[in-house]
């Protein structure tokens, strides 16, 4: 962060110096009070389960010398009406104190954060450069990723993430980027803005925002990310497979562990790259990784080799651990929506080539008036793909198993259980050395647990 004073600070957001002196010096922010250092100001939030003022002496013992706050806590404190708009309020002004700083956003409903991480570690050897940790993209996590940059930073890499319309152009009124990446429209978010379409226009605020000087990367195998290309002044970049893609790939693989493979092609030039990570829907991330790259002055050499040596750096996408049995289980349990949980399962299928498969899956959250319908979509797809064993966990997920079961499963080949720990139950029971197992769901379904403990049973 910039070093600032309160004086400063308080003249930036319009707040009241409590407790405190004015030339004390803020040279980091946080949210969350375990995150504290010395010398940051802790952002005390109150949100529906947990008020962050109860936890401002913490903070303080970890070193935090001043509480962005809705009201005095005792200590030295900034006294703002709203501490999140305030923490917007601060970072759009760090913004305009970085005018060499290239700033990229990146949105979509799914495979935003692999997405960024991978954009993060192609920049990362050309000049200093800051990411969000995991997904760090709300009106809290992309402040605090704004505030972490200083004066040498050469790219600032964010994610946006949105739950209704002007989210998006909120964020982006704050950070101003000017290149951006539609990379996807899918289904997540369906229940809060109805269809698909009202998604792909929450989405589209991240190339409506750009200046005419901008570049917008575009999915060209999506139609709804393609319907919102009118809405941009700037110029626009696309990608994927289609033959009419800027930056687009061919001859695409999978290896054992179902990681892709593919020439990329761009710019006259093309090359061979090898992703390190399971499933054929990274090729679209690694892509728009790419194009977003390639705007941002880096050669395709360059692109390719970071690309060739990445590794997953944010948990629970998944990741792949190989047991010392022969057992493989695949943590996908960060998220879920249909698309991801198609992926997801195809990529299960190409892993399991000789070895026995099996799909843990738990509701996919969000999904609105269709939610029975998806779900059972994704059971019957299991059987489609000849999936050898599925494990619908939790109430949300039943229609997963009867879906299963209507499409032809019988017997014990699919299975519905009430909760994780049953789930660890069945698979510990069961799951016999070199099967592969795949588990994922939603973020609060809680599927993690399975995946954790049949990972550390092999400890």
């Amino acid at each position: 962060m910039i070093p600032m004073t309160l004086a400063e600070v308080a003249g930036v957001v319009g707040g009241r110096i409590v407790d405190g002196d004015s030339d004390i010096v803020v040279t980091s922010a946080v949210a969350d009070s375990r995150d504290a250092v010395a010398g940051c100001m802790f952002v005390a939030i109150a949100g529906q389960r947990v008020d962050g003022h109860d936890f401002v002496d913490e903070a303080r013992a970890r070193g935090a010398v001043v509480t962005l706050a809705s009201r005095p806590v005792g200590s030295a404190a900034l006294v703002v009406a709203d501490p999140v708009h305030a923490l917007g309020l601060l970072a759009a002004y760090v913004i305009q104190r970085l005018p060499d700083t290239l700033v990229l956003g990146i949105t979509g409903s799914s495979g935003k954060t692999t997405t960024k991480d991978m954009l993060a570690a192609i920049l990362a050897p050309h000049g200093e450069s800051v990411a969000p940790r995991n997904s760090f993209n709300s009106e809290v996590g992309l402040p605090l990723t704004v505030l972490s940059c200083a004066t040498t930073t050469r790219f600032l890499v964010l994610e946006m993430g949105m739950r209704g319309h002007g989210h998006i152009s909120h964020l982006c009124q704050i950070a101003h980027p000017r290149i951006t990446g539609l990379i996807n429209v899918g289904s997540a978010h369906l229940e809060l803005l109805g269809s698909r379409e009202a998604i792909a226009q929450a989405k589209g605020e991240i190339i409506e925002a750009l200046p005419a000087d901008g570049l917008a990367v575009l999915h060209a195998d999506n139609p709804l990310v393609m319907d919102q290309a009118p809405r941009t002044r700037a110029r626009i970049r696309t990608f994927g497979e289609s033959s009419q893609a800027d930056v687009r790939a061919s001859d695409v693989t999978l290896d054992p562990l179902a990681r892709a493979a593919y020439t990329v092609h761009a710019d006259g030039a093309s090359a061979r790259v090898q992703l390190r990570m399971a499933g054929e829907h990274q090729v679209a991330n690694a892509l728009a990784a790419t194009a977003m790259a390639l705007a941002a002055g880096i050669g395709l050499d360059d692109i390719c080799a970071s690309l060739c040596a990445y590794e997953p750096v944010s948990k629970w996408r998944m990741e792949i651990h190989e047991r010392t049995d022969g057992t493989i289980i695949v943590n996908d349990a960060y998220n879920a929506n249909p698309e991801s949980m198609r992926a997801a399962l195809k990529a299960l299928v190409a892993m399991g080539e000789g070895r026995r498969t099996w799909a843990v899956v738990g509701e996919m959250k969000e999904i609105g008036a269709t939610s029975v319908d998806e779900h059972d979509a994704i059971g019957r797809l299991a059987v489609r793909l000849d999936i050898d064993r599925l494990i619908a966990v939790g109430d949300g997920a039943r229609p997963v198993h009867l879906g299963a079961s209507h499409e032809g499963s019988w017997g014990d080949e699919s299975a519905w259980v009430p909760d994780p720990q049953a789930a660890v139950d069945l698979l510990r029971a069961q799951v016999h050395p070199g099967d592969v197992v795949l588990v994922k769901a939603s973020r609060s379904v809680g599927l993690d647990a399975v995946a954790t403990a049949l990972i550390e049973d092999a400890s």
